[in-house]
């Protein structure tokens, strides 16, 4: 090969990454399809210690155990815009014993994020009551990390960080999808979160797939049915509702919230 020809080439392999990196499509609308993951067998584990003195707890738990996998599946979907999300979850049969219907076991919210606004509407349900929740979106401090994971085909960083006091986050974001948005509550990093763990919770969501899409303004409503309030006044309302249910009211409250 001639000299010439291989500077030529040379050059080509040198330009044509960057050339790739300027014509990457950014997904910006689409529906990204979530799958949560309950580790029922801790959770319930979890809530034996809490109430030693419980003596059906120990039965109840045995006889879950032997009918019921040991992970808990839930289906939700999140619909996004340019600066606008929603946050949907496909509903289940829900089990009547009290047990295995811990919040954190369920899907209660529906929620509306404009995400360039920092605001939010979640409709949550909340025992036998429904809620309207209109607030700023949750300020979450992320340490952004430099692990890289790939979550439905995408490329995602990790960040950490601690909500509520002491609830550990574990999330992955990725930047090829511009909007500061996530499941459920969780946001504010320079992307989409595709991933979010709670180790100690024993819960975990994470996108199964991610369909890039238009999405008109008729899929991106905020909910309107409930009883109008904001975060503040929902904590009073928690509070003051959990004060006679002793060690449990701490988890309940945290799981309503998070």
């Amino acid at each position: 090969m001639k000299i010439k020809n291989i500077i030529t080439l040379s050059l080509a392999l040198l330009i044509a990454p960057a050339g790739f990196a300027q014509n990457a499509r950014f997904t910006t609308q689409g529906v990204i399809e979530y799958e949560k993951k309950v580790n029922m067998y801790a959770l319930l584990a979890d809530q034996l210690k809490k109430n030693p003195d419980d003596s059906f707890g120990p039965k109840i738990v045995e006889d879950y155990k032997k009918n019921n996998p040991q992970f808990k599946l839930l289906k939700s979907t999140l619909t996004f815009g340019r600066d606008q999300t929603l946050f949907a979850p496909v509903a289940e049969q829900v089990m009547q014993n009290s047990w295995y219907n811990m919040p954190l076991a369920q899907q209660n919210n529906l929620i509306y994020t404009q995400t360039a606004a920092g605001t939010s509407v979640t409709q949550k349900k909340i025992f036998e009551e429904t809620y309207l929740v209109k607030d700023s979106t949750r300020k979450i401090n992320w340490k952004i990390t430099s692990e890289i994971r790939n979550i439905a085909g995408y490329d995602c960083r990790r960040a950490n960080a601690l909500i509520m006091d002491s609830v550990y986050v574990v999330a992955f974001y990725t930047e090829e999808i511009p909007v500061s948005g996530g499941p459920e509550s969780f946001s504010g990093l320079p992307g989409m979160i595709l991933g979010v763990a709670l180790p100690y919770e024993h819960v975990t969501w994470f996108a199964t797939s991610v369909i890039d899409q238009p999405v008109g303004d008729d899929k991106l409503k905020a909910p309107i049915k409930g009883k109008i309030t904001d975060q503040k006044k929902l904590m009073g309302t928690l509070k003051e509702a959990l004060k006679e249910w002793g060690k449990s009211a701490q988890d309940f409250l945290k799981a309503f919230l998070i």
